[in-house]
């Protein structure tokens, strides 16, 4: 356990922590909650490179812990009706569909892709997003699924560079 998996495993404990202050209604004060588990996580990936603690669990937990906030995000947000239910759903496929996939193949032995700079951008995308919505901006919804589509296209590319890492892997 290194400073940079603590910092990922609090962002999993704030998750029930903006849950609870989002439903007493709270939103804004919500919003700050997830910003600084936003900040936790350039924090933890900043002190994993620069000072060589990045390791396998990181490497899996990091982008878990994204993706469970994101889901407890956008579910409040669908409960409230802050958005349309298709959004939810693509966002939800999307997501579980990176969960699911990189544990089944972790578990089998295979390298993780660790973050990069296209799934960084699409976080910080859907934090504007989500703060867009937040605060009733008009082009909210428009700039929503904009976000959703460079979500699927980040995934794209996740999914070439696992295979390329595999394959190199496999010729080793």
């Amino acid at each position: 356990m290194n400073i940079p998996n603590m910092l990922t495993i609090s962002r999993f404990v704030l998750i029930p922590v903006y849950l609870v202050i989002f439903f007493s209604g709270h939103i804004q004060v919500a919003f700050l909650i997830l910003l600084a588990a936003g900040l936790t996580d350039i924090l933890d990936g900043y002190i994993a490179r620069t000072r060589g603690l990045v390791t396998p669990v990181g490497v899996m937990l990091d982008p878990l812990a994204d993706k469970c906030m994101m889901i407890a995000v956008i579910l409040s947000l669908l409960i409230t009706g802050m958005i349309p239910w298709q959004a939810a759903a693509a966002i939800f496929i999307r997501d579980l569909g990176m969960i699911m996939g990189s544990a089944f193949f972790h578990f089998r032995g295979k390298l993780t892709v660790p973050a990069n700079v296209m799934g960084k951008l699409t976080t910080v995308l859907y934090y504007f997003a989500i703060l867009f919505i937040v605060f009733h901006l008009d082009f909210a919804m428009t700039y929503l699924w904009f976000v959703i589509g460079v979500s699927f296209l980040t995934s794209f590319i996740y999914i070439f560079q696992f295979l390329l890492l595999n394959r190199r892997a496999k010729i080793k």
